[in-house]
This record gives C-alpha cells, sequence and structure tokens, in this order.
C-alpha cells in the first residue's frame, strides 16, 4: 500500500480560513517548540560550561588573550559613550530641574542613574554588539570550517578549550568596564553641569555625593556581572550551533546580539526588583535629594 493511501491527509492541504487557521495553529506550536529545545539545548551547554570551570581552568595565555580581546579593547569605546551619555542626561534633565530650581540637584540624579541603570546596561550592550557578536562569528566560523571537529578527534574538548576563556573574560572583565562607563558618564556629566550649564560646583558636588551610596555602585556591579554571564553564554552558543555558509556566521552573530540584549533588559528588570527588595529590607529608609 502506498503511502499516500496511509496517510491521505497528507496529500489534501488544507485550504480556506480553516487552513489559514491551522497553519497559524502550527506555526505557533513549531515556535514554542523549537523556543523550549533551545532554552533546554543552552540549559545543558551552561552546564557543561560551569562543570568544566570546575574541572580545568584554562591556559593562562588564552585566557589572557581573550581578557585582552574582550576587556582591554572595549574600554575606549565604553569610556566614550559613557562620556556622552552623561552629558546627554545632563541636557534633558537641565530644563525640567530649572523649572523648580533644582539645577544643584542634577550631580544627585546623573550619578544614581548611571551607577545604577546606564552604567551597567551600556558596558553590555557595548560589550554584546562588540564582543558578544565577533565570538559568534569567530566560533561559527570553527564550526562551519570543521575546526571544533578536528579539536575533537585531537582529543581535547572545544567547550573547555574555547568556551571557558570567552565566558572567564566576560565575567570577569565586564565590572571593569561598567565601573568605566559610570566614571565617565559622571565626569562628562558633571563637566557639562558646571562649565556649560554655569551650575555652581559647591552644591552640585555635594548634593551628588550625598544623595550617591556605596549600595548604589554594589548594584550596578552586580548587575553587571550576570549580564557578563549572559553575553559570554549566549554568543558562544550561537557560535557552536551556528548553520552552515557564510549566511549562517552571519545569522549566529545577529541572532548572539539580539538575544543578549533581549535578556540584559529582561534582566535588569528582575534584577532592580531583587535588589531593591533587599534594601528596603535592609535599609527601609533611602536617602531623599529633596531633604535639607
Amino acid at each position: 500500500m502506498s503511502a499516500g493511501a496511509d496517510y491521505p491527509s497528507a496529500t489534501y492541504p488544507r485550504r480556506g480560513i480553516v487552513g489559514a487557521v491551522y497553519n497559524s495553529i502550527a506555526d505557533i506550536g513549531a515556535a514554542v517548540l523549537s523556543m523550549f529545545e533551545t532554552l533546554g539545548d543552552m540549559t545543558l551547554f551552561a552546564w557543561r560550561t560551569f562543570a568544566w570551570m570546575v574541572l580545568r581552568l584554562p591556559r593562562r595565555e588564552t585566557l589572557y588573550n581573550n581578557m585582552y580581546q574582550i576587556g582591554v579593547l572595549s574600554l575606549p569605546v565604553v569610556a566614550l559613550t559613557g562620556t556622552f551619555i552623561g552629558m546627554v542626561l545632563a541636557v534633558q534633565s537641565f530644563t525640567q530641574f530649572r523649572a523648580f530650581g533644582l539645577e544643584t540637584q542634577l550631580g544627585g540624579v546623573i550619578n544614581k542613574s548611571m551607577l545604577r541603570e546606564l552604567g551597567p546596561v551600556l558596558a553590555a550592550t557595548m560589550l554584546a554588539g562588540r564582543v558578544g557578536s565577533a565570538m559568534a562569528a569567530e566560533l561559527g566560523t570553527m564550526r562551519v570550517t570543521e575546526q571544533i571537529d578536528a579539536l575533537s578527534s585531537m582529543g581535547a574538548n572545544p567547550i573547555q578549550y574555547l568556551v571557558v576563556p570567552r565566558f572567564l573574560s566576560c565575567l570577569l572583565l565586564i565590572p571593569s568596564l561598567t565601573i568605566m562607563a559610570v566614571f565617565m558618564g559622571v565626569v562628562g556629566g558633571t563637566a557639562y553641569c558646571i562649565f556649560i550649564l554655569d551650575i555652581d560646583m559647591q552644591h552640585y558636588t555635594s548634593n551628588a555625593k550625598d544623595f550617591v551610596e556605596n549600595w548604589d555602585l554594589f548594584y550596578g556591579v552586580v548587575k553587571s556581572i550576570f549580564f557578563g554571564a549572559t553575553i559570554g553564554l549566549v554568543s558562544c552558543y550561537r557560535g557552536f550551533h551556528c548553520k552552515p555558509g557564510a549566511e549562517g556566521v552571519g545569522s549566529a552573530a545577529t541572532t548572539a546580539f539580539v538575544q543578549s540584549f533581549v535578556l540584559i533588559i529582561v534582566l535588569d528588570l528582575f534584577l532592580s526588583i531583587l535588589l531593591d527588595t533587599i534594601y528596603m529590607s535592609i535599609w527601609p529608609v533611602s536617602p531623599s535629594m529633596f531633604s535639607s
């Protein structure tokens, strides 16, 4: 008996409204199944990465080279972007604060915004765009040219040799990039407020110092650690699972950046809620920028 006789529905495609609804449901189901499959595969990939971090650390030469590529070479773009973000924040806030006669309070707003949100998210976005895409493209090219298979055939574990150094570099160096972005943003905002907007330096710096706490720096650094881990895992995963051909490599680089950025924003929300809850449980009363 032929296959058509066994499955007569396969030879008659559904048409009309019923067929459109059927195809839409099938597409949604396929997308959901693909999402869960990717999530499970990425979880196993992360587990293997963490296991190799415990079993054997990478060679120093490999780790230092990745740290240089990921951290040191990212400093200029992070510093430059952070400086202009601080200036833009000053420009956008000045008009509203001047309407209430609170120009000297700009320092507290700029510094707290850079420490808690803009610094970590900015550094993570720059790292995802500059480093995450490059890692995905590099590992994708190695997958397409069968270099990863060659490593496995020689007895080396690709996760331990290729993924762990990149993951550790992202994890360890993004706090430094975040601090650099925050510092340059604070410097840029302060310089613009004092020298361009002609705000009194003594009152500006006094209010900025009183409104910012050590917790704010801890707040941003903790976020950046999670962001760095996300960028490292997503970028390496996308590179390892690259589709064949030049199109596959380009798609892996693009997907790595987009997924990293979306996860950064989602993590930012939940980490903000968690850290604010912890802060309020320890220090119920936070400092006010309008207190005398």
